[in-house]
């Protein structure tokens, strides 16, 4: 897999784990990275440059990152409403990664990360997105997985209040 047409924003406040996940995406061959260790850097840098992902640790110092996710996916002044967002987190407990996936994360990835993992998440969300569904209380990719190939309506599923976003 090349990905030398993406470019990718590390949001951690650890410096560590930035120039760690910086390296596994040079060696992916992600063409651009652009690190930031608090979630108003993370904002600016996503308004002035061609962000295609972003990583974001779940825990930061400022905000965390499911909150951040929610100010990318939500705030009016938000520069990229369906920036693919990828969790990084040491936290693999069900309530934080269903807490991360309400907010509207694309893909979560445990704590210690593997080339090969981070590789089929970028994947995911660069070649085989979700579409995003938007409603009163959420907006973000699709929480499903599995298309019902009979439905071609405007909702994901007949039974919806969801409408899919293209």
């Amino acid at each position: 897999m090349s990905f030398r047409e993406v470019s990718a924003l590390i949001l951690d406040d650890n410096s560590h784990m930035r120039s760690l996940v910086r390296a596994v995406l040079k060696g992916l061959g992600v063409g651009e990275s652009y690190e930031a260790s608090d979630a108003a850097t993370a904002f600016e840098l996503i308004k002035s440059s061609q962000i295609d992902l972003a990583f974001v640790d779940y825990r930061l110092q400022d905000i965390d990152g499911v909150e951040f996710t929610r100010m990318i996916r939500t705030a009016p002044d938000s520069p990229d409403p369906h920036l693919p967002i990828i969790m990084v987190t040491a936290y693999s407990e069900k309530s934080r990664v269903l807490e991360a996936i309400n907010a509207g994360i694309d893909e979560f990835l445990v704590k210690p990360i593997r080339a090969n993992d981070v590789a089929k998440r970028i994947d995911a969300v660069v070649r085989n997105r979700r579409p995003f569904v938007r409603t009163d209380a959420f907006f973000g990719p699709d929480r499903r997985r599995r298309d019902d190939p009979k439905y071609t309506g405007p909702r994901r599923r007949h039974t919806d209040d969801q409408v899919v976003e293209m």
